[in-house]
């Protein structure tokens, strides 16, 4: 059975959309796409392609009038007037919160470790305004019941054939049709029992005789390790007006994980200690090695 990312992503599509437009945001469920029902004329379509294992897979974002305004209106701090048309303004707006809902989707999933999903990365494909009676004949679209600030505000995401096992907590499909996922876990096994001769890397399960020796060549290159305390969206006008003894509010609450990162990407996720005098961090959750060669490059 493929892993499951569905409440990844309806996690990071309500965690983006409250840090981007300073709203609460509920998801209250999602369902099979009935847009008969869509009052909208217009909607802005968002593709976007994920890379994970030898998978390649696009999705389809689209946003209806009402929903695409209030995003814009949101985002540029609730001021000015509420537009009534989508613009190329408000184009750009969706097409930069949907990157970023994906980016995070991307980072949340990579720090699981799951074995059938190695780096997943996301690319904007693009985006163009369309009619929303296209969506009817629409497959495999899911409507996302998403309450904006207390108001109801559609979100419709369509799913090519390859994701439908990966999204299987929304889409009901559990088979895992994918030849490439099935080639690759084959290989990991017959990998694992030639291993005899490999170093102990503590990967070296995953790895071939010949990746093993090729990857202790780099074992003393230096990585750089921070950790992230947390993050916020401000606007401009916000940051310039900051000055010494300024107290900045994070999204992050105090009995949650730090994130922890390699050269700037996630990794895993731990909490801070004392050791010595000094900070520490105790890892709480981080993928295996071959995952963490994968995020950071190698």
């Amino acid at each position: 059975m493929a892993s499951d990312l569905s409440s990844f992503l309806k996690d990071e599509l309500a965690n983006t959309l409250e840090q981007l437009l300073s709203k609460k945001v509920i998801i209250d469920s999602v369902n099979e796409s009935n847009a008969q029902d869509l009052e909208d004329s217009q909607c802005i379509e968002v593709s976007i392609k994920f890379d994970f294992a030898d998978i390649s897979s696009t999705w389809k974002f689209f946003i209806p009038t009402n929903t695409a305004t209030k995003f814009e209106y949101f985002m540029l701090g609730g001021m000015g007037d509420l537009k009534e048309h989508i613009d190329d303004e408000i184009t750009d707006a969706v097409n930069e919160i949907i990157a970023n809902v994906c980016g995070s989707l991307c980072t949340s999933v990579n720090a699981q470790g799951f074995n059938d999903i190695s780096s997943i990365k996301s690319e904007v494909l693009g985006s163009v305004i369309k009619d929303c009676s296209e969506l009817k004949d629409l497959k495999n679209s899911y409507f996302f019941d998403l309450t904006l600030d207390g108001e109801k505000l559609p979100i419709y995401v369509a799913f090519d054939e390859l994701a439908l096992p990966y999204l299987s907590g929304i889409t009901g499909k559990e088979e895992v049709a994918v030849e490439a996922t099935i080639a690759s876990t084959n290989n990991n096994v017959k990998n694992t029992n030639s291993s005899s001769h490999t170093p102990s890397l503590g990967i070296s399960s995953l790895l071939s005789d010949e990746s093993a020796e090729n990857l202790q060549l780099l074992f003393d290159i230096k990585l750089k390790l921070s950790v992230r305390l947390g993050t916020k969206n401000f606007l401009l006008k916000d940051i310039l007006r900051w000055d010494i003894g300024e107290i900045i509010e994070l999204e992050q609450m105090v009995n949650e994980p730090l994130e922890i990162l390699v050269n700037g990407v996630k990794i895993g996720e731990g909490e801070a200690v004392i050791v010595e005098g000094k900070f520490g961090l105790k890892v709480k959750n981080i993928g295996n090695g071959s995952t963490r060669l994968s995020q950071i490059g190698f």
